[in-house]
């Protein structure tokens, strides 16, 4: 089954409610990362909920969501896109840590720390709003964030399934919000149906697909709007290496030259090399002086 997201209005239009299955995305970070188990199950869980959170926006803006954590996992990037692209990685890949009552205990490998929210509207200016974690275990800082940063009460769920081969065996997730309006009996009722409701995990391992999971939140009181593919998306190139490159200034890029005689980059979203032997490297000192 693809990777794709579903968005629907709720409850006479007061509810909006995006569900998603990420699993393709999240095995292919993983592949990418070499990510240990409770590694992929943390950054599955950031790239869901980010994804997710991009499909909120439109046209060609941008966010990022930045983990700075003091657990094992040494915090965690993802960026997205309105189209249905996103990326990330890890500070530390190699983290598998088990507990008595959690198989893979996020919480702890992520630790305590800071969300950081940056969106590129495309406008003059870039915005980022920060929430301290509330519990590590990404879904509820998804919550907290847009509850305490931008005013919308919003439940979230993420899951993400590991075999004990380390195989993905499935990711993805919902996130419901309020829209203005919305009366109290309609809240109650809301929390009422997501104290019965399955794990998104469960839903996962069963098959359900975003639409049924929206079907599971929210009866038949709801009008589907549209769908998007979800894709792990990396936009580096050796050109935007090159302009990195450019920035460092002529006499850093000459130290660089004279210690290793060319200069290799590395994206940590993708994990591409672009290697700038001798030449190339003077060529863009001589860019550098102009």
């Amino acid at each position: 089954m693809k990777d794709y997201l579903a968005k629907a209005y709720a409850f006479d239009g007061t509810v909006r409610i995006y569900a998603a299955r990420t699993s393709a995305l999240v095995y292919e970070a993983q592949q990418i990362h070499d990510l240990w188990p409770t590694a992929t199950v943390a950054l599955g869980r950031l790239l869901t909920g980010s994804v997710i959170m991009g499909a909120m926006y439109q046209d060609d803006q941008e966010l990022t969501i930045r983990i700075d954590s003091n657990g094992p996992i040494e915090g965690m990037v993802a960026t997205t896109n309105a189209n249905g692209g996103v990326r990330g990685y890890v500070g530390n890949p190699h983290v598998f840590m088990q507990s008595e009552t959690q198989s893979l205990p996020v919480a702890h490998a992520v630790g305590h720390g800071k969300m950081h929210v940056t969106k590129d509207l495309k406008v003059r200016d870039i915005f980022t709003g920060s929430v301290d974690l509330t519990s590590g275990e990404i879904a509820e800082d998804f919550a907290y964030y847009f509850t305490a940063s931008e005013q919308i009460p919003s439940a979230v769920a993420l899951g993400v399934g590991v075999d004990k081969d380390n195989t993905v065996l499935h990711a993805g997730g919902f996130i419901l919000q309020r829209m203005p309006g919305c009366k109290e009996e309609t809240v109650n009722e809301i929390e009422t149906r997501l104290e019965r409701l399955s794990s998104v995990s469960e839903m996962l391992e069963q098959d359900y697909t975003p639409e049924d999971i929206i079907r599971e939140i929210a009866g038949e009181d709801h009008q589907m709007l549209h769908t998007m593919d979800l894709v792990y998306q990396c936009d580096c190139s050796r050109e935007k290496f090159e302009q990195g490159l450019l920035s460092l200034g002529k006499a850093q890029l000459q130290d660089l030259l004279e210690k290793d005689g060319g200069i290799e980059t590395v994206c940590h979203f993708c994990m591409t090399k672009y290697q700038f032997g001798e030449e190339q490297v003077k060529n863009l000192i001589d860019l550098s002086e102009k």
